[in-house]
Order: structure tokens, then sequence, then C-alpha cells
């Protein structure tokens, strides 16, 4: 099995995104928004949980592949993996152009441009899609030698690499730098709403492709972030079924049968006969851009952070090559993380469920690790494990009465 590169440079990961968040604090300059950092943090939780299942899934893939279709085996060297991340790299490139090109790419890959804003946060959102999608791209590398071991092995190294342009707070390099790597200015594009940054610089760690496929464009004025038809909700679920929704509509309101098919791999501007227009949307510009704020409930920022870290601690135990958990536990877990996230969701835009689906997700993650914990005979995490679950839901049913008590008569909490 290839090694876990998520797991060995994640702590790594999420220490640049802390000092980055602690600079950016300290400067004052607004680049990191708490509803927007826990949503974007939210979903790069889930989406780590993800790349270890979509990487055992692929694993059996490619061996697969290489066994009945490979070329030859390239013995594992320097040499070989330097020419396997340059072709993961140039794959890369294709993948992300026509990521914002084909209508079901794009629904895959459009909630990690959902975010108004630009970080190391944003960074670690993705969708749940987009990783099976991504490695859809990568079965040549295997077809020409490279083992399915390295490929998965580079991929995850290289998606990693791809986490550090993602700042606003580094500015333009040296232009001997700028020209051949895809820098926090180059991305910074990338990323950007302004008419003339849509659709440029694809590069992953190399900025080469963009300039000789001719889809570079360098920073002049300051970019804005976000999407042309921005979601408006914190929730998870709508972030990442977005435009798989569009799609979906779309399919079932045409009335041709060619057209349910055509509408997933026509580019994104094509609407399929018979379906009503979509809703124009104004063209942005970072003077009209209001970008989304919701109303949480009173005191739940503490709270939603107080999660966040019991939410990491059972990441790193799911996705860590060492954790006892098979592959149904590890499912169930990803899915109450899933369920977790949604919940700052719900706290953060003041949602009347709230209580009781964070309630219910509590004990039922209680449930899901105690036994795992009693069988290892370790009361070093069992005894931590229900007084956090117990504080979890008094610290809750403070909020309830809290916001309440601030609520007039006649309104619901």
């Amino acid at each position: 099995m290839p090694v876990n590169i998520y797991a060995i440079l994640g702590p790594l990961v999420l220490a640049l995104v802390v000092i980055e968040f602690c600079y950016c604090l300290y400067k004052k300059n607004g680049y990191y928004d708490f509803q927007d950092s826990m949503s974007s943090l939210g979903t790069a939780i889930i989406n780590q949980c993800m790349n270890v299942l979509v990487a055992f899934i692929i694993m059996k893939g490619f061996t697969w592949l290489h066994a009945h279709a490979g070329f030859t085996s390239f013995k594992p060297s320097m040499t070989t993996y330097i020419l396997c991340f340059l072709g993961v790299d140039f794959l890369f490139y294709w993948f992300h152009r026509m990521g914002h090109s084909i209508n079901f790419l794009w629904a895959a890959h459009m909630p990690h441009h959902s975010t108004e804003e630009l970080n190391y946060a944003v960074a670690l959102r993705a969708s749940v899609t987009q990783r099976i999608m991504s490695f859809l791209f990568y079965w040549p590398l295997v077809v020409v030698g490279f083992t399915p071991v390295m490929v998965i092995e580079v991929v995850a190294f290289h998606l990693v690499l791809q986490f550090v342009p993602h700042t606003r707070v580094v500015p333009k390099m040296p232009k001997w730098i700028e020209s051949w790597m895809n820098t926090p200015s180059h991305h910074r594009v990338h990323h950007g709403l302004n008419r003339q940054y849509l659709d440029k610089n694809y590069g992953g760690f190399l900025i080469i492709w963009d300039k000789l496929f001719g889809t570079w464009e360098e920073e002049v004025e300051e970019v804005f972030y976000g999407v042309t038809r921005p979601t408006r909700t914190w929730d998870p679920t709508a972030i990442n079924m977005q435009w798989w929704k569009y799609l979906w509509q779309d399919a079932v309101n045409t009335p041709r049968l060619i057209d349910k098919i055509k509408v997933w791999f026509m580019p994104l501007g094509w609407r399929p006969p018979g379906v009503p227009p979509r809703e124009q949307m104004p063209i942005w510009t970072k003077e009209t851009q209001v970008k989304f704020q919701s109303t949480p409930l009173k005191g739940s920022y503490f709270y939603i952070f107080f999660q966040l870290i019991l939410a990491m601690g059972m990441m790193f135990f799911i996705i860590d090559d060492r954790s006892p958990l098979v592959v149904w536990q590890k499912v169930l877990g990803s899915l109450l993380l899933y369920a977790q996230a949604t919940s700052w969701s719900g706290l953060m835009e003041s949602k009347s469920w709230i209580y009781k689906f964070e309630s219910v997700r509590i004990l039922i993650t209680g449930a899901f690790l105690f036994p795992i914990f009693n069988a290892l005979g370790s009361e070093t995490y069992t005894l931590p494990m229900i007084s956090l679950s117990l504080a979890s839901l008094i610290w809750l049913y403070i909020l309830k009465t809290t916001n309440q008590e601030n609520v007039p008569s006649g309104v619901e909490a």
C-alpha cells in the first residue's frame, strides 16, 4: 500500500493554517472570516476521510490496469519519481482545465471555488467528489509503467504542494520564480472573480503549462474571490451538491433523452432545449460583491472551535494507517464528521433544528467510539471521550437556554 502522505503532512499543513491565521490577526488585514473558515475546515475534514477511501478503491483499479495493460514497470528511484511528478503535474493541468469547462467536472470542482476568501483554510476546501474525478485522469501513468503505489503517492504529494499558493500574504516573487512556478500571485488570479481572471492559471506546481497552452494571466489589479453563482450558505451538503443539483434539474426537465445525457458532458454555458432559463446573476465587481454572512447563535463560536479540535482528532484517527478501524468503521466515522460539519453550519445560521440534530450526533459519535476504545482496553481514551461527550451535551444545553432567553416572545429559536 502507498504511504499515507495526508496523515504524514497533515499536521504541518494545519500548522501553516494556524501561523497564517495568527499573522493575519496580528496585521488585522481581514483575510480570515470565522464563518467562511469553519465552512472550509469542515469540508476539508470530510474530504480527508474521503481521500483514504478513494485511494483504497483507486489502488485496486490501478493495480489491475498496471498488470493487464501496462507496457512495463519502472523501478522506484529518484528519476522515476521526478518523471512521475512531471506527468502528474501535466495531467493535473488538463484535469483542472476541463474541470472549469465540462459540467460534471465543474460540479465536482466548484466547491473549492465557492468561498469568497483566499487563505490556507480555503486551500483545504474541496468537494467529496473531486478526488475520485481527478484519478480518472491519472490512469495513463500506470499504463506507461509507473507503479500504482508511486502514482498514488505522487498525486497525494502534488496535492499537498498545491496548498502553498493559496494565500494573499505572500506578494509577487522574483521574476525568475514567477516564470515557471505556480506562485501565490498566479493562483490568486485563478481564484479571481474579476472578468479578466476567469478560467486562467490552471497549473498545479508548474505554471509553464498555462504559458504553453494560452491560459496564463498575470496578476495586475486586486483580486476578489468567489463564483458567479454563490451558494449563500455554510451547509456542506449544499456546497458540495449545488452544481450537481442544477444538472439534475436540467436532466429531469429537458424532454429529449439525448439531452438528458448530454447535459452532464457539455460546457458550462450550455442549456438543454425545453428547460426554463436559469436566473441571471449580476456581473460582480469588487465594489458590488456582498460576501455572505449569517446570524450565528449567541456564544456558538467557542463551541464550534471546541468541536473543531475534537473533529481533527477523529479525522487523524480515521486516516492514520495504524488506526485499528476497519473499512466500514472508517466510512461511519466519516459520515459522523460530515454530520459534525453540518452542525457547524446550523449553529452559524441559527437553524431551529440544530439542538436536536447536534444532540443526536454527539450521542451516536460516543456510541461509535466507546466500543472501539473499550476493545483496545485503554482507559486513556475511553474516560476522556465520555467526559468530552458529556461536556458537549451540557454546553449545547447552555447554548439553547442562552439563545431562548434572547429571542423575543413568539419567535422560534
